[in-house]
């Protein structure tokens, strides 16, 4: 989750492969198919036993020593093409001779039981939830997105145009000082890559062409089970919430500053959701999506812009003056830059600092889908690296220099922090247009997976592809950006809300769900016996024991590193009510304090 709240950043907000042209996503998978996707009574022996098999085949067709020949992606093709003039050929060769491991080939709803006959029904063997079903190739690809095409380098440039977005890392400079800073972001950044080399590791060895993981949610189905699938689908459609409202509201001072405070805040923000309300009624964006992942070099002028103005320029004392009435703006101190922990803050500032780290390297909710649509995920880790040590380089470096040219001064927003105001318009309308895009991708996937995971599952809601599903998504969208616009006008304040939306999800989905999820899947998958065993012709399982002593023996397994996930896990719980109490304690103050920053006025909060 970039720090940039203009930027394209955040869980599948740019490229995400539930935005299909055919309405290919979470809400148009047939009701029986998601049922056998998440049917409990499926142990996770049998979730290990067909990843094993899944992960074989792939190295198989793709790995090392295979015939298989990438062809040169659409970046490369054009630069070759239309720049060097050389002619490309983009046929992918392979010996392979029998197909990719199928549903249907693995004989998903069409096992035939050791002590079946061809006349008689009866079964016998671990008893299903849902009554075995025939299941096409093509309906199961068109179902489960089987097409996995992206490659590791795919994946580096989608990873770190979702991250990427460093607008607010000055000001976390600014809160916690240059020595804490680098410390902070550095382990903040270093944690947020083992999160995602521990979900690297549990989806290689949960999912499976006969059981396809399609998010986030079914790790935690798979380790944990319904509750835990619902806790995390819910927690994140809350996320894209809280994100449109942010975004709505960072568009909405940028409308204030382009003009020049003459029109009442309110209107501003209304402006801002009414174009939400319009757009977003486009249910397939995969045009829009495409728009979206360009966007990114929108950002970066954004970046180089505001770093060159910033060295010939005053940071903006009217916007710092909005938020600290106190402050004398025809006299503003000197600018100062702190080595340690700056004078004059307390905990909750510092705190303040910390969650936006938080915020900059949130990104894990995507790493499930993209991972899901690779053709061998056995190299997620390569881009994830990369892209990694790419986002941290660009943090260290923007951060520091920002904080360094405006020191107290900087803001959270920093192309708004600018004093010029050609390049603040600029740099609005360009924030603008990425905010936009940005918010309107939330927006369709929050709607979506609260579609799917309440409505379709919970209250039996059509398929949204349905004449009545499309008049549900049509009702839906202006409900959803005018309760967005309440709660943005409702509590005006930027830092307020990246430091709540940090802790309350982002913190959750990158450093606490990970390391519960890796425990609970490790102390199942390390408790099986030898002389366990689980027959995939008749899914009979067998096991010898059961409850906490199968736990305890499956955590001591790997205790010391199991140990350390659960200080990490506690640790993360911990810092989440930090960071939650900061966030309401700055709430409150902002409210007490800075006029511009309550409930409901037309002054903007940037003066």
């Amino acid at each position: 989750m970039a720090s940039g709240i203009g930027s394209i950043s955040g869980p599948g907000a740019v490229d995400d492969k539930r935005l299909r042209a055919d309405g290919l996503d979470a809400t148009t998978y047939p009701t029986p198919v998601l049922q056998k996707l998440h049917d409990p009574s499926i142990p996770i022996e049998e979730y290990l036993h067909y990843a094993k098999i899944t992960r074989n085949e792939e190295d198989r067709l793709y790995g090392p020593g295979s015939d298989f020949t990438a062809g040169s992606g659409p970046t490369m093709t054009f630069i070759k093409e239309k720049i060097l003039r050389k002619q490309v050929d983009n046929t992918r060769r392979e010996s392979v001779t029998r197909p990719r491991l199928s549903v249907s080939a693995q004989g998903e709803g069409q096992i035939v039981r050791a002590d079946e006959t061809d006349s008689g029904n009866e079964k016998t063997g671990h008893e299903r939830k849902y009554e075995p079903m025939t299941i096409t190739d093509e309906e199961w690809v068109q179902a489960s997105r089987a097409a996995r095409t992206a490659t590791w380098g795919a994946v580096f440039y989608l990873i770190t145009t979702d991250i990427l977005g460093p607008f607010s890392t000055g000001y976390a400079f600014s809160q916690m000082g240059l020595g804490p800073g680098v410390a902070l972001f550095t382990v903040f950044g270093a944690l947020a890559g083992y999160s995602g080399y521990q979900l690297w590791r549990m989806y290689l060895q949960l999912d499976s062409d006969r059981y396809p993981m399609k998010g986030y949610g079914d790790i935690a189905f798979r380790v944990y089970g319904p509750w835990f699938r619902h806790t995390c689908n819910l927690l994140q459609s809350f996320q894209f919430f809280l994100n449109v409202a942010l975004i709505v509201l960072s568009s909405g001072q940028s409308i204030s500053q382009l003009s020049k405070g003459h029109l009442c805040f309110i209107v501003c923000v209304v402006v801002c959701m009414i174009a939400g309300c319009i757009i977003g009624q486009i249910r397939t964006l995969q045009r829009f999506g495409w728009l979206a992942s360009w966007a990114v070099f929108l950002n970066l002028f954004i970046i180089f812009a505001t770093m060159g103005v910033m060295a010939h320029s005053d940071p903006n004392y009217q916007l710092y003056a909005a938020a600290n009435p106190d402050f004398d703006i025809n006299h503003p101190d000197p600018i100062q830059v702190s080595g340690a922990a700056p004078p004059g803050l307390d905990i909750v500032d510092n705190v303040n600092g910390l969650m936006n780290a938080v915020f900059s390297f949130g990104g894990a909710t995507l790493f499930v889908e993209l991972m899901a649509e690779m053709r061998r995920p056995m190299d997620f880790w390569k881009g994830l690296l990369c892209a990694d040590i790419l986002i941290y380089a660009c943090y260290m470096v923007y951060g520091i220099y920002s904080y360094c040219m405006q020191g107290q001064y900087v803001y959270n927003v920093s192309y708004q922090g600018v004093s010029p105001y050609g390049w603040q318009t600029a740099c609005n309308i360009i924030g603008l247009i990425t905010g936009l895009i940005a918010a309107v991708l939330y927006g369709n996937i929050g709607i979506k997976v609260l579609y799917n995971n309440m409505g379709r599952d919970l209250l039996n809601f059509p398929l949204l592809e349905s004449t009545t599903g499309k008049w549900i998504w049509v009702a839906f969208v202006p409900l959803y950006w005018t309760l967005a616009w309440v709660v943005t006008q409702s509590v005006p304040q930027i830092n307020t809300w990246i430091v709540l939306v940090g802790a309350g999800c982002i913190l959750q989905f990158t450093y606490t769900f990970p390391p519960f999820l890796m425990i609970g899947f490790k102390a199942q998958r390390d408790a099986i016996l030898p002389g366990e065993t689980f027959d995939p012709a008749t899914g009979a399982l067998r096991r010898l024991d059961g409850g906490v002593k199968r736990w305890w023996r499956g955590f001591k397994k790997e205790f010391w590193w199991n140990l350390f996930d659960l200080v990490y896990y506690l640790g993360s719980c911990a810092t989440c009510i930090l960071g939650l109490y900061a966030g309401f304690t700055t709430m409150v103050d902002a409210y007490e304090n800075s006029p511009n920053l309550s409930a409901w006025r037309c002054e903007s909060p940037t003066g």
